[in-house]
C-alpha cells in the first residue's frame, strides 16, 4: 500500500530540489490559508450575510404589507420614509415577474438572499438580480396585483470586510513565498553548480578553482570535492607523464640498437632482429598515443563536419566515404574527438576494402556510424575488443599493427565526453562502430 502511494508520489512530485523544497515551505502557507478562509466564510462571514439579508427581508415584508393597505398617504409616508432612512429606490409598477431568473449558483450572497425571500414571501412571488448594477441590487416583489420594485446598495447585504480580508490574507502569503523563492533560490545554486563541475569533471574537462558558497554542509562538499578533483588530476598528470617518459627514455636505446645492426655483417640476423626492434618501436608509439589521450585539454566548440573532413583529407583514400547531415557543433576535446574517430576509421581502412561513414543528430544526441565490408568480428568478442593491450586471434584482428590500445582509447575518449560506442554487424556485413554522444 505505502509503495504504491510512494510510486504515485514521485510521479506527481517535482524531481529538482528547489521545487521540494518550494513545496515543503508553501504547502502549510497556503493550507493555513484555506483553513482560515473556509473557517472565515463559515462562521463570521456568512453568517453576518444571514443576519444581514434576514433584516432586509423583514424591511421589504414591511413595506409589502404597507402597500396592501387603502390609507394611500400612509402609503406614500412610509415610502418616503424607507427612501430616506434605508437609502431605498422604490417603484411601483403593474406587471408580472420576470420569467429568466438571474441567480447565480455558487454565490454565498444569491443563496442566502434566494433563502430568506423564499422564507416570507413563497416560490413564485420574488424576482431579484445581483449582477446587472455594479454596487446595487435589484429586487421584485408581488403585493396583490402590483409589483414592487427596490434597489439598493450590495453593501446592505455583503460585508464590507470581506475584501479587506482577502487582500490581507493574500498579500502576507505572497510576500512570504517570494521570500522563501529568494532564500530557497540561494541554498540550492551551490548544490547545482557543485553538480555541474561534477558533470564536466566526469567527462574530462579542466575544473578551475570551485569557490565554496551556501550552508556550512555544501561548502564542506564543494571543498572536498575540489580536492578529490586536484587529487585525480594529480594522478593522471603524473601517470601520463610516466608513460610518456618510458616511451621516451626507450626510443634511445632502440635507435642505438637500430643503427649497431645496420652495420652488422650478418644480414640475415640483422634483417629478423631489425624486425623485432621496429615491432618495440610501434608499441611504444602506441603507448605514447595512449599517453597522449590521458592528458587534460580544455573542451572547445568544435564543427563536426569540418574535422570529419579533416580526417578525410589527412586519409586521402578513395575507398573511406563520408555522409554528413546538417552543421553539427559539439562541446568537447577537439584532439581528443580526432584520436577517437581516427582509430576507429583507421581499423576500418586497415580490414576492409570500403568504409562508410555516417554522421547525424537527434534530438539531443550526435550519432557517428562507421560501417565496412570487411570480414567483420563474432559476437562474444565484442566486449573483448575494447580491453587494453587485448589482440584478436580470429580473422579480423583489430590490432594487427599495434598493442591492441586503439579501441580502448577510443571507448575513453567517448565515455569522457558522456557517450558510448557500440559494435554491430553492419548492412555490409563486416562491422559497424556506432558512436554516441551528447550535444
Amino acid at each position: 500500500m505505502s509503495f504504491g502511494l510512494n510510486s504515485i508520489l514521485k510521479k506527481i512530485l517535482p524531481a529538482g530540489l528547489f521545487y521540494r523544497s518550494l513545496i515543503i515551505v508553501a504547502a502549510p502557507t497556503i493550507i493555513l490559508q484555506i483553513i482560515i478562509t473556509v473557517v472565515f466564510f463559515d462562521s463570521i462571514w456568512i453568517k453576518a450575510n444571514k443576519g444581514l439579508t434576514r433584516s432586509l427581508v423583514g424591511e421589504l415584508k414591511t413595506l409589502s404589507d404597507v402597500y396592501t393597505g387603502k390609507d394611500q398617504n400612509q402609503i406614500n409616508y412610509l415610502t418616503e420614509q424607507f427612501k430616506y432612512n434605508f437609502d431605498f429606490i422604490i417603484n411601483v409598477k403593474n406587471e408580472e415577474l420576470p420569467k429568466i431568473s438571474r441567480e447565480r449558483k455558487y454565490s454565498p450572497m444569491d443563496r442566502s438572499l434566494r433563502r430568506e425571500l423564499k422564507s416570507i414571501f413563497g416560490n413564485s412571488n420574488y424576482w431579484f438580480d445581483t449582477v446587472k448594477y455594479e454596487d446595487t441590487v435589484e429586487i421584485k416583489v408581488k403585493s396583490n396585483d402590483l409589483i414592487i420594485q427596490i434597489l439598493f446598495p450590495k453593501e446592505k447585504i455583503a460585508p464590507s470586510s470581506v475584501r479587506l480580508f482577502i487582500l490581507w490574507i493574500t498579500l502576507p502569503s505572497l510576500l512570504l513565498v517570494s521570500i522563501a523563492v529568494i532564500f530557497l533560490k540561494n541554498q540550492t545554486r551551490p548544490i547545482v553548480n557543485l553538480a555541474k563541475a561534477a558533470e564536466r569533471f566526469g567527462k574530462g574537462d579542466l575544473i578551475h578553482e570551485i569557490k565554496p558558497s551556501g550552508a556550512s554542509e555544501i561548502r564542506k562538499a564543494a571543498y572536498e570535492f575540489d580536492r578529490m578533483a586536484k587529487r585525480i588530476e594529480r594522478h593522471l598528470k603524473q601517470r601520463s607523464e610516466m608513460l610518456s617518459g618510458i616511451s621516451h627514455d626507450l626510443r634511445t636505446p632502440l635507435t642505438r640498437l637500430k643503427l649497431q645492426l645496420a652495420m652488422l655483417n650478418q644480414k640475415d640476423i640483422s634483417k629478423k632482429m631489425s624486425k623485432d626492434i621496429d615491432e618495440m618501436e610501434n608499441m611504444l608509439n602506441n603507448y605514447l598515443q595512449f599517453a597522449k589521450s590521458q592528458v587534460q585539454e580544455a573542451s572547445i566548440a568544435t564543427n563536426i563536419n569540418e574535422l570529419f573532413k579533416e580526417i578525410i583529407s589527412e586519409k586521402d583514400n578513395k575507398n573511406l566515404h563520408l555522409n554528413l547531415v546538417g552543421e553539427i557543433v559539439l562541446v568537447g576535446r577537439r584532439n581528443a574527438l580526432k584520436r577517437c574517430f581516427n582509430n576507429i576509421i583507421e581499423n576500418g581502412l586497415n580490414y576492409a576494402k570500403n568504409v562508410y561513414i555516417d554522421v547525424n543528430k537527434s534530438a539531443n544526441r550526435l550519432n557517428i556510424i562507421v560501417d565496412d565490408d570487411g570480414p567483420g568480428i563474432s559476437i562474444d568478442q565484442y566486449k573483448n575488443v575494447f580491453k587494453p593491450f587485448y589482440r584478436l586471434d580470429e580473422s579480423r584482428n583489430l590490432n594487427k599493427s599495434g598493442v591492441g590500445l586503439g579501441m580502448s582509447i577510443a571507448e575513453d575518449i567517448a565515455r569522457s565526453h558522456g557517450g558510448n560506442i557500440e559494435l554491430n554487424e553492419g548492412k555490409y556485413k563486416g562491422l559497424k562502430v556506432k558512436i554516441s554522444l551528447p550535444l
